[in-house]
């Protein structure tokens, strides 16, 4: 009798493991779906975007001091400071706000863009009027790799941001910030839809800032 209810202890057992492997293999399973299909939604022949992982937050700080501080027309580090700190240590907004950093990745999985989206301007941090905006989300801080501009990042990058509003039915309009030291990106912003907006427009020190709307109702 006692082997017997021993042998059903064990097969209990069995089949509690194999269920719980199962259920395992589907919730990787289903997360694997999740991310292969918002890498189909937001990608191009070269990269796709994804959410930047913890430890990649070093690098896409980097990524940013590196761009902004080499813009023509754009403050450099020893003219304002508190900015490139706040570039260099990007990931405190993922942790002090609701913000989410997207990154584009190559096919060897190598980071050559960044941005970071805001799905409530009360976080977005700016100057201006644009933080007391309703039913609005945002980006800013988008930067392409130097060695890797010309190959549609930047729109990728935006464009996956305007996709994560859309899908959103609280959102009614995309807002973001642009300077005349990032004339590519400001041409590439009209292209896909945004609209000058003036009241939106603060200064940053020195710097005039300039507000732009993306409709999406």
């Amino acid at each position: 009798m006692g082997r017997s209810i021993t042998s059903v202890a064990q097969a209990i057992t069995t089949v509690e493991i194999v269920i719980e492997k199962n259920r395992e293999y589907c919730c990787n399973h289903h997360n694997d779906s999740i991310e292969k299909e918002n890498r189909l939604e937001n990608t191009n022949q070269e990269f796709y975007v994804r959410t930047a992982g913890t430890d990649e937050l070093k690098q896409v700080g980097e990524l940013l001091v590196n761009v902004y501080s080499g813009l023509d027309g754009f403050p450099k580090e020893a003219e304002q400071p508190q900015y490139y700190d706040m570039l260099r240590n990007v990931g405190d907004l993922v942790k002090t706000s609701n913000a989410e950093i997207l990154v584009a990745v190559s096919a060897g999985g190598s980071i050559a863009g960044a941005v970071v989206y805001f799905n409530d301007m009360k976080n977005y941090g700016s100057g201006g009027s644009a933080t007391q905006e309703k039913h609005t989300c945002g980006f800013r801080l988008l930067a392409v790799d130097p060695k890797r501009r010309g190959r549609g990042l930047g729109k990728l990058l935006s464009n996956a941001c305007i996709k994560k509003g859309r899908k959103d039915p609280q959102i009614r309009q995309v807002i973001i910030h642009s300077t005349k030291a990032m004339k590519t990106a400001w041409g590439m912003y009209e292209k896909i839809g945004f609209e000058r907006s003036q009241d939106l427009d603060f200064m940053q020190g020195e710097l005039p800032v300039f507000g732009f709307r993306l409709k999406l109702e």
